[in-house]
């Protein structure tokens, strides 16, 4: 294809893309297939491209690329698609993202899988925070370092060859023969990742997978620079930007509210926050337990990210492994702590426990001095010895306005830390970014935790600073807002569908603090055995979602959110949050959030219409 008429077809695309691919987190899973991530969306880009029609209303019927803008947006899928042809690339080959050194990282733990050597060369600097010898000893990772003072000097080597180089504009890449991963880094933007040649085709979807877990895609608003540096054929035009500032007031919030002193940390997503979490604690504990097994400690049905990711990180150290805690329905979350601790003292292991209090989906509180007098327990090895006390690592997205880790609260007494996802209530849904606090207990661990969210240069970007700077203050009150709609909803399916289960907080549960806005509802069913029991309830879910959005296409989406600013946001966790979660322990249910900004009486009328239909 003609160079010049792809980047005037792009340029015609910014002029005119809908809002949403700027400003959106979160995007509807009713036209969007996981199967075909980004390449849906691009297969229908390509044929508007073909038919040079760039009108707004044919790029707002373009599929949903990816389901969280972490993942891969529209943005990010057009800014590959336009590097991939520049290069005579297949889009797919082309991955863009914020980080500029996990590339490299997801290159490193393909290879350590593969037991195949690396070769890092670079003809610039390195990433500022590549630390070698932590990749090396932390992540177990093998590689050389070679520097080069031209891309041609490269010599063959047996294994992959990655080469780095800092860029200022996009342009096309002289990718020879013996170059299987080249890395543009792009200073204020992030890098993009070319995958070069048939033989390394094999780590695309392994890399994609890292981009999934450990940290995000390029975010809209820089691939959006990138694209117009790109049709224009110059540099990028980042504006001056107010980090500090915004830093420094964001930083003071998240003390405030979290009600703790130690200094909070910022990432670019939740789950850039907890790699961040799981990496400096692996570090701390080969530092001060030298050889010992450490284990993670996580439910089977919590949200798929976790999950994954722990097990991602389990399956590249030999000493880490993960243990699974049963904490919803049947389970109570301490008894199982309780087992599970008393098994790792035995066996003179590291104890690290990730939960979800509410739990997801199910909206359960555990009884929270029995938590923490499990978590208090002066525990033997099976010498005698006292064993290692455990680290409680707190997901409290679904309520990040309790108190749990300041001076005399309910887990200040034992080791503890807590992380939120900031595409949540924090942002109000406007950015991906998370942020970690830790009691004072943690202060060593906390330094960890920030040496490898900058090691992995995983630390949230300047304008998701912006943007938690000015949502923050107003978090509690929106909470409060959301929670009052939430609950009146849940009174209401009760009086008129009351054979339906609802899962949400007691109102003395509310009363502590615990007032979150989402609900998970079992609808009632039939059927002769239980699989057409269970057939029948997840086409009634189904059927209750599309009715929903269908006749309140403003508010209500089919999209996994939750603490946006507006409307209402319905999903089936086993087809979505829990998508890599064990088939036995997905829960095939309907998710409810609602916001503070809603019409609810709307929302009650369309579910009244629902139930005189089943």
């Amino acid at each position: 294809m003609g160079v010049n008429k792809m980047l005037n077809y792009i340029k015609d695309v910014l002029e005119n893309m809908p809002t949403n691919w700027l400003n959106l987190t979160t995007h509807r899973l009713d036209i969007y297939d996981e199967k075909l991530a980004k390449t849906q969306f691009l297969e229908q880009f390509e044929i508007l491209f073909n038919d040079n029609n760039s009108e707004s209303s044919a790029l707002t019927e373009l599929p949903t690329a990816y389901d969280y803008i972490r993942l891969g947006h529209p943005l990010s899928c057009v800014l590959e698609w336009g590097i991939a042809n520049l290069n005579n690339l297949k889009p797919e080959n082309v991955i863009s993202f914020s980080s500029k050194t996990i590339p490299i990282l997801a290159i490193l733990r393909k290879n350590l899988l593969d037991d195949k050597n690396t070769q890092i060369i670079y003809t610039d600097e390195l990433p500022h925070f590549f630390d070698a010898e932590v990749l090396k000893n932390v992540y177990g990772y093998e590689f050389d370092l070679k520097h080069v003072a031209e891309a041609s000097a490269i010599p063959e080597f047996n294994g992959s060859i990655i080469l780095i180089s800092e860029q200022d504009e996009i342009s096309a890449t002289d990718l020879s023969s013996n170059i299987d991963f080249f890395i543009s880094v792009y200073s204020d933007l992030g890098s993009v990742l070319l995958v070069n040649g048939e033989q390394n085709e094999s780590y695309i979807s392994e890399i994609q997978h890292v981009r999934r877990r450990e940290t995000i895609a390029m975010t809209p608003a820089n691939c959006l620079i990138a694209l117009r540096a790109l049709t224009k054929k110059s540099s990028f035009d980042t504006e001056k930007n107010t980090i500090e500032t915004n830093k420094t007031r964001v930083l003071e919030s998240i003390t405030v509210i979290t009600g703790t002193t130690t200094k909070p940390l910022v990432g670019s997503s939740g789950l850039s926050i907890q790699y961040a979490i799981m990496m400096g604690l692996i570090h701390n504990a080969q530092e001060k337990h030298k050889g010992k097994a450490i284990k993670f400690v996580v439910p089977p049905n919590c949200y798929g990210g976790t999950n994954d990711q722990a097990r991602r990180v389990a399956a590249c150290i030999d000493n880490v492994e993960v243990m699974d805690l049963p904490v919803d329905g049947d389970n109570d979350m301490v008894q199982s702590i309780d087992i599970v601790l008393d098994k790792i003292a035995k066996e003179d292991a590291i104890p690290y426990i990730i939960a979800e209090i509410p739990t997801n989906p199910r909206v359960e509180v555990p009884d929270l001095i029995k938590l923490k007098d499990a978590l208090s327990v002066v525990r033997k090895t099976t010498t005698g010895e006292i064993a290692v006390d455990p680290v409680f690592i707190l997901d409290q997205t679904f309520c990040p306005n309790v108190l749990f880790l300041g001076e005399g609260e309910i887990l200040s007494t034992v080791r503890a830390i807590s992380y939120a996802s900031g595409s949540k209530f924090p942002s109000g849904g406007l950015c991906t970014a998370g942020y970690v606090v830790g009691n004072r207990k943690t202060d060593l661990l906390m330094e960890k935790i920030e040496l490898h969210l900058n090691l992995c240069d995983n630390e949230a970007t300047a304008l998701q600073y912006e943007i938690l700077a000015k949502q923050l203050p107003s978090m509690n009150q929106r909470i409060s807002d959301a929670y009052k709609n939430t609950r009146e909803f849940v009174n209401f399916i009760n009086d008129t569908l009351p054979e339906a289960k609802i899962n949400f907080v007691s109102l003395a549960l509310a009363q502590q603090g615990f007032t979150p806005s989402v609900f998970s509802l079992d609808l009632p069913t039939k059927g002769a055995t239980d699989e057409e029991k269970e057939s029948y309830k997840r086409a009634l879910n189904l059927k209750l979602i599309n009715l929903m959005i269908t006749e309140i296409p403003n508010e209500s989406k089919y999209c996994v959110s939750y603490g946006q600013l507006n409307g209402c946001y319905w999903t089936i966790p086993a087809t979505s949050t829990q998508g890599t979660t064990k088939e036995g322990d997905k829960d095939y249910i309907a998710r409810v959030a609602l916001s503070p900004n809603m019409d609810l009486e709307l929302h009650k009328k369309v579910f009244l219409d629902f139930i005189e239909k089943i």
